[in-house]
């Protein structure tokens, strides 16, 4: 049953502006997405990527810039900042996927024509759009993730474009922001806070999930450190190596294992939905006044550029149909796997995605340096924008934007961003022809030290592995399988029990066995895998978030609104706003000091 249009409200503050839901509107809105913000994330994301290796995603900051140009419309406004938002991270998340062509140049690879390259990126990137947007009922709306980032921009953007709101979390939000800028700058220039580590945005983003989810990560990574001697007698490690070398293998493993579980329930609650016809299906409310969400059309969609996808990688890398297959059908796997990940604990393990995925194409035979990455590329690329259209639909199903709308918007900012993604690489390596150098092959003293390149020396490594392969971590994946798959099983065969519920809900001991079964004896594998992928110091500030977070909503007093004030939404809880706010403050740091350093070597 079709709804009636319903009419736009006109919120606009001043006349002059293109109203709601007019082509000057949108126009606008592509605009300053695509043409503004996304080249300033982008660039920052690339600068990152070739100096350090790894890249501050530009959701929230491009969610703040963009609430700043549809201030005029009102609250209103939230929308079309999130639909720019949409656009600019799109740009920026495939301006980052430069690292890939480094990669190239480092193996000594053939020159591949731009065009091919842009296209290829292209027609992955669009078909990743649509898987992404396929598995958003799921991650979003069915499980309910967090997405951290996804929350901070919500609740920004709420808060940017309603007078009333905005004065209700004005001081938690701007002033965790105001701290999160601050020691986004003193981690970079303070050597002391260097050494620790510092991290506002992981610590923000420990704020915003809690205890029981920061908890697990330093569990684990305490857990990998203590098993550290153990890996090196085995050969998994060598003195010296940092044991996320190893751990990020079982890390993914776990992921994969409980997301068996989790995938066997909800298709399980699926074929018990269709057995009853009759059963209506509550969805969240979405604004009304943009097209429908079709799922035929979104099909469609995934099956012309999955089919483009593969004609590409055999046409022009003549890529073996059966590895192009396979590598398209691993993104299906990944793309909910990071996407788990990206939900709960607001990292993305899209480089561990590509390794796992030279693995297997190795053990299949694969030892063609070349056709590893090209296959490995549709996963590696896939995981990103599939995981940023997930954390962006996580924003908009909170506000109520338009889905529909919300996926052309990523899909404008994929087209500029794949052309976008090979002219940064060309950009930066002819000016950087240090660039061009393979660390992989360098002493400690060669390694140029301005340009660690750390993302792509893990590419080359992977890639060199063929001719060298390293059966062990297989097992250390299937080890990791088997952890999550049986901790998994036990949450919830236990979580299920009415009489444990009971118990848990019916006293403080049993809210304290609760707490302790989640965060140290059988934490969740989605959290617990956090400290597998990052090193020890950046799970202690994301646990201490979580610490932090839950002490504060458990034991401070409830305030109560004030006369004339509204009850804050839920998840605008005062942690949720100043973790939000130290995230946005952390990624302005990033990108002033990716500018400044980027300005500084030219």
């Amino acid at each position: 049953m079709s709804h009636p249009p319903l009419t736009q409200p006109d919120t606009r503050r001043w006349a002059w502006l293109p109203p709601v839901g007019s082509w000057g509107y949108y126009t606008l809105l592509a605009a300053v997405g695509m043409f503004i913000l996304g080249p300033l994330g982008g660039v920052t994301a690339a600068f990152m990527n070739f100096s350090i290796g790894f890249f501050v995603g530009g959701q929230v900051l491009a969610g703040i810039l963009g609430s700043v140009i549809t201030y005029g419309y009102g609250p209103e406004g939230r929308h079309g900042a999130n639909y720019i938002q949409t656009t600019a991270a799109s740009v920026a998340g495939m301006m980052a996927m430069s690292t890939l062509i480094q990669a190239m140049t480092w193996m000594g690879m053939p020159q591949v024509p731009d065009w091919q390259l842009v296209l290829y990126m292209l027609c992955i990137s669009m078909m990743a759009a649509g898987i992404g947007m396929l598995y958003t009922p799921i991650l979003v709306e069915r499980m309910q993730l967090t997405f951290p980032s996804g929350l901070a921009v919500a609740n920004i953007l709420r808060a940017l474009t309603d007078p009333v709101l905005l004065r209700q979390s004005v001081s938690r939000l701007f002033g965790g922001l105001g701290v999160g800028l601050g020691g986004g700058i003193a981690a970079a220039k303070v050597a002391w806070m260097g050494t620790i580590e510092l991290s506002t945005s992981t610590f923000g983003a420990g704020l915003i999930v809690g205890a029981r989810v920061g908890i697990p990560a330093i569990v684990a990574g305490l857990t990998f450190e203590a098993l550290s001697p153990y890996f090196i007698s085995i050969g998994w490690l060598h003195e010296g190596e940092p044991f996320r070398k190893i751990a990020f293998l079982i890390a993914l493993g776990m992921i994969l294992g409980a997301a068996v579980v989790d995938l066997s329930l909800i298709f399980y609650r699926v074929v018990r939905r269709l057995a009853q016809p009759g059963e209506r299906v509550v969805v969240p409310d979405e604004q009304r006044t943009g097209p429908r969400a079709s799922l035929p059309r979104l099909l469609t969609w995934v099956g012309v550029w999955t089919v483009a996808t593969v004609i590409c990688g055999v046409q022009f890398f003549n890529e073996p149909l059966g590895f192009m297959l396979l590598a398209v059908g691993l993104v299906y796997l990944f793309v909910i796997v990071c996407g788990i990940s990206l939900g709960l604990t607001d990292s993305n393990p899209i480089s561990s995605s590509f390794v796992v995925t030279v693995l297997v194409l190795a053990s299949l035979g694969l030892k063609d340096p070349m056709l590893a990455l090209m296959a490995a590329m549709v996963v590696f690329v896939s995981a990103s924008v599939a995981g940023d259209m997930q954390q962006d639909r996580s924003t908009g199903w909170r506000l109520g934007s338009n889905r529909t709308l919300q996926f052309r918007f990523q899909v404008v900012g994929l087209l500029l961003g794949a052309v976008l993604a090979v002219a940064i690489a060309k950009l930066f390596m002819t000016a950087y022809p240090v660039l061009n150098l393979d660390q992989t092959v360098m002493s400690k003293d060669q390694a140029p030290a301005q340009w660690t390149s750390a993302m792509t020396y893990k590419f080359v490594g992977a890639l060199r592995s063929l001719t060298d392969p390293k059966p062990y971590q297989t097992d250390a994946i299937l080890i990791g399988v088997a952890i999550g798959l049986v901790t998994e099983f036990l949450r919830k065969w236990i979580k299920s029990n009415a009489a444990y519920q009971r118990f848990a809900a019916g006293s403080r001991v049993g809210f304290g066995t609760d707490f302790m079964l989640d965060a140290v004896v059988l934490p969740s594998p989605y959290a617990s895998s956090f400290g597998g992928f990052v090193n020890l110091a950046t799970s202690a500030w994301f646990a201490a978030g979580g610490v932090v977070s839950s002490a504060i909503n458990t034991f401070a007093p409830k305030t109560p609104p004030k006369p004339g004030e509204e009850e804050l939404p839920a998840d605008m809880s005062s942690t949720s706003l100043v973790g939000g706010g130290l995230i946005a403050g952390d990624a302005l740091a990033a990108l002033g000091l990716g500018v400044a350093g980027l300005l500084a070597v030219l």
